[in-house]
């Protein structure tokens, strides 16, 4: 739950198999594996929040209590919800449809408006008993589920288990096409991004602040209505209106990143109807904003490591080449951000924009999240080094922000901004707290640490107070719950779902030792298997199952 926004988790995009039946619906650029690229950080673009002790607490060692379920009735003022008809019609490409649905503005008083959510669904292709609806999320928060079923996951999941599934999405409340959070225009987005992240003196620190105010300030202004109200525990009572329209008893569903989070919270609020539920690369949920973003940082870091031993390898390392250690490595990327940070490169970009320390910072982050695009980053730091090109590199941060050539911005950092700060207090409470901090996140990571440190800031100024708190996540009476983490990755760090796995009542962890964010479809059958057997079958995985 990154909040400048910072990376946060995001899935990376699964790439089942070889057949052209399996590959996303936009069109392919490079490969497979940027398209994978694609969903990682669509998943992992917003979260920056941290992780916690065995058992789960606070950093102080307080025990944060558990979310309690709902009841099992529902309020009869929500019936005209649960109750109201969808409209199917076509969409997009072959096979969607879409539809709209209305779930209240605020559930406390559910007379006091309507929020409409965009709804997409691909229908069961096979002949099988059809096992009703797989509900999917990619992450974010604020990334677009929609975007995601259409593009791949409609498309790139197994072909079993589309068979049996009708696949659905549901934008959540605030994101992309279900009224969407609006904070900033390009332009002021430009700038914001451009923001130096690192401090120097006061006149820049300053200047963060005062571009974390205003970012803050235009969510307060275009934005007034939603920001009280797009909570997780929110978006997850939508999931349960949603359940009921399709039809069917209980929710199944597949979460990557944040989506485990709202995954989680679906069963902590309703054990009852909560079905087959896969949450793939967890978050911790009993932990606060600066512990969770410390956490992450390490992960940063652990992921750097791993892209520098396998960077020393290659004859194209552009960090000291062979020999190099992991820290010498990023030593030299730390040089290379403060000559930027004096001196910022030409990028080739129609818009004057020239490649800063924090749009270099962000674009090495976005390539951590899946180990494919480790030659990408190789091939843009020896550009961006050897010949003051920064083009390469602005490419993967513009990714990251979704920014796309016209200068246009998804609201994918809006609404990550917007969720993150209802769903948890802020992580400091000034500047003066982070300062004291930066030992701490340096030591975490010595390449990310202070950036990171510095972009945890923005909740503090937000214009609406946080109604979330950590806590803990049993959902006592649920079925199984398989969790899945993977050792090193970046984003959502391993000891995470540990801790996940721990707090739910009936929680299943499968390990992927390995690199990279979330772990489905990254190319390793133990774990497709497992996870497809139990979505097929309800047939968990053995709890401790660990797969490389």
């Amino acid at each position: 739950m990154y909040t400048r926004p910072s990376p946060s988790p995001s899935p990376a995009r699964p790439s089942f198999g070889a057949s052209p039946a399996c590959r996303p619906s936009r069109p392919m650029a490079a490969s497979r594996a940027t398209a994978r690229v694609a969903a990682a950080l669509l998943a992992a673009s917003v979260l920056l929040v941290s992780g916690c002790a065995p058992g789960g607490g606070s950093p102080g060692g307080t025990v944060a209590a558990a979310l309690a379920a709902l009841p099992r009735s529902t309020p009869s003022a929500l019936s005209p919800y649960y109750t109201q008809k969808l409209s199917w019609r076509a969409c997009g490409a072959a096979g969607f449809e879409c539809a709209t649905m209305k779930v209240p503005l605020d559930y406390d008083k559910p007379g006091s408006g309507d929020i409409k959510l965009a709804v997409t669904r691909k229908k069961a292709t096979g002949k099988g008993k059809p096992l009703g609806s797989l509900l999917v999320n990619p992450g974010g928060p604020g990334g677009s589920a929609i975007g995601y079923l259409q593009s791949y996951a409609a498309i790139g999941y197994p072909a079993e288990v589309r068979a049996r599934y009708d696949m659905v999405a549901v934008d959540p409340r605030g994101v992309a096409r279900s009224e969407p959070v609006e904070c900033l225009d390009g332009r002021q987005m430009d700038a914001f991004t451009l923001t130096d992240t690192t401090p120097d003196d006061a006149r820049e620190t300053d200047a963060l602040t005062a571009a974390d105010r205003n970012f803050a300030e235009g969510c307060g202004k275009h934005s007034a209505r939603l920001l009280r109200h797009v909570s997780t525990v929110e978006a997850a009572r939508d999931m349960d209106v949603l359940r009921q329209l399709l039809g069917d008893e209980k929710l199944n569903y597949v979460g990557a990143s944040y989506g485990t989070f709202l995954g989680a919270t679906y069963a902590g609020l309703f054990p009852h109807r909560t079905g087959r539920l896969v949450l793939d690369g967890a978050m911790d949920p009993s932990l606060d904003a600066r512990q969770l973003n410390l956490d992450q940082t390490a992960g940063f870091e652990t992921a750097f490591r791993a892209f520098a031993e396998d960077c020393v390898k290659q004859a194209d390392c552009p960090l000291d080449g062979k020999d190099a250690t992991p820290a010498q490595v990023g030593d030299r990327l730390e040089k290379f951000f403060r000559a930027l940070d004096a001196h910022p490169i030409p990028a080739g970009d129609a818009d004057g924009r020239r490649l800063t320390e924090s749009l270099a910072t962000i674009g090495v982050i976005a390539a951590m999240y899946d180990e494919s695009t480790w030659q990408q980053l190789r091939e843009a730091l020896n550009s961006a080094m050897d010949e003051n090109d920064g083009a390469g590199l602005l490419s993967l941060s513009d990714s990251y922000y979704e920014r796309d050539a016209r200068g246009h911005y998804s609201n994918l950092m809006m609404a990550n901004a917007a969720v993150n700060c209802l769903d948890l207090p802020p992580a400091f409470d000034g500047p003066e707290q982070v300062e004291k901090a930066l030992p701490e996140f340096a030591k975490a990571s010595p390449v990310f640490g202070p950036s990171l440190a510095w972009a945890s800031l923005n909740c503090t100024y937000w214009p609406v107070k946080a109604t979330g708190e950590p806590h803990r996540i049993e959902a006592e009476g649920a079925a199984p719950i398989v969790v899945v983490g993977t050792t090193r990755d970046p984003a959502t760090p391993y000891r995470w779902a540990q801790s996940l796995s721990r707090q739910l009542s009936s929680g299943r962890l499968l390990t992927y030792e390995g690199d990279g964010h979330t772990a489905y479809g990254r190319g390793s059958t133990c774990v497709d298997s497992a996870i497809n057997t139990y979505l097929l079958h309800g047939t968990p995985p053995a709890q401790g199952k660990r797969c490389t």
